[in-house]
């Protein structure tokens, strides 16, 4: 569980830290040994020009009637305690929160997400400090729901104007992919021991001029990310050959590259982007389609461009 927060606290708004880091806060006041959703809950409303606080306002949850209910409310008799003191349905909520986002084609989790997966944990104290304020949960939820999906709309019209002027943008892979080299410059890639032939392999098919693409293959949980995620070490120690310095190797997201693709032909279309991205910048661009058939079929539709026509180009 805490490795699952160290990799979704980058997707994080700088609203939604802030409430985080509040509730840290209110909790340490409080006198108490953890992080709990009562306390996220006071975070997101402390910072009252979030959305997440404007809706909750909207509906009558306001930061002083919240901590005047939560005295009234009582505390779990057993609580876990996770990463960085946070409670292990703190945890559970960011991750719904994640995926909520990535339902509405957002590249961040924001405090709308947050409250939204607060609903979704029924027996969590925020929610019941909710029930105990008499909030209309189904229309605070029928609110959220109204912002995501005018956001979805957004996003979509934003995703269009962005492709058509400037296919070259770097941050279409940001916004499809993690940037494993700046992981591990960061510190959150854990080191990969035994696996230096394959790392090796890897980077001698790299080198050549043509049929360059390595394929790793082997049966689930054989450890074929974590090769590449110690070349992403090697590149972020500058301990490659130099034509792999200074690369930047991204790990396509296959949830984020589906997420919101309600159109036909919508996933080919965004699979052409990143290729045509990665393609005008391979002096410094490395690719890495994780589940490279669950990709494939993820684009299949009827009268749309099959995926793996669009990747053979690409891998000739």
């Amino acid at each position: 569980m805490s490795e699952d927060f160290s990799e979704l606290e980058p997707r994080l708004t700088e609203t939604a830290r802030a409430s985080l880091g509040r509730a840290g806060f209110l909790a340490h006041n409080e006198g108490s040994e953890y992080v709990g959703t009562e306390h996220i809950l006071l975070g997101v409303l402390a910072q009252n020009s979030s959305l997440g606080a404007k809706i909750l306002a909207e509906n009558g949850v306001t930061l002083d009637r919240a901590e005047m209910a939560l005295n009234l409310t009582a505390k779990p008799l057993v609580i876990t305690i996770v990463s960085k003191g946070l409670s292990a349905e703190v945890v559970e909520l960011i991750r719904i929160a994640w995926q909520l986002a990535v339902e509405f084609g957002q590249e961040k989790i924001g405090t709308e997400h947050i409250v939204y997966g607060m609903l979704q944990q029924h027996e969590a104290r925020a929610t019941k400090l909710l029930r105990d304020m008499n909030v209309d949960i189904d229309n605070l939820r029928g609110s959220l729901e109204d912002v995501f999906d005018k956001q979805q709309f957004e996003s979509l019209q934003s995703e269009r104007s962005a492709a058509s002027k400037n296919s070259g943008d770097l941050r279409v892979l940001e916004k499809f992919g993690v940037d494993l080299t700046r992981r591990a410059s960061e510190g959150f890639l854990d080191p990969v021991i035994g696996r230096a032939s394959e790392i090796q392999r890897m980077i001698t098919i790299l080198g050549r001029r043509s049929k360059n693409n390595p394929a790793l293959i082997g049966e689930p949980g054989v450890g074929k990310t974590a090769v590449v995620e110690g070349l992403a070490r090697g590149i972020a120690d500058n301990k490659v050959p130099d034509f792999l310095k200074g690369k930047r190797l991204f790990q396509l997201d296959l949830t984020a590259m589906i997420a919101g693709t309600k159109y036909r032909g919508q996933f080919e279309e965004r699979l052409q982007k990143v290729l045509a991205v990665a393609k005008k910048a391979h002096q410094e661009v490395i690719l890495f389609i994780d589940g490279l058939p669950l990709f494939v079929v993820a684009g299949s539709a009827e009268g749309s461009m099959d995926a793996a026509n669009v990747l053979k180009p690409a891998l000739s």
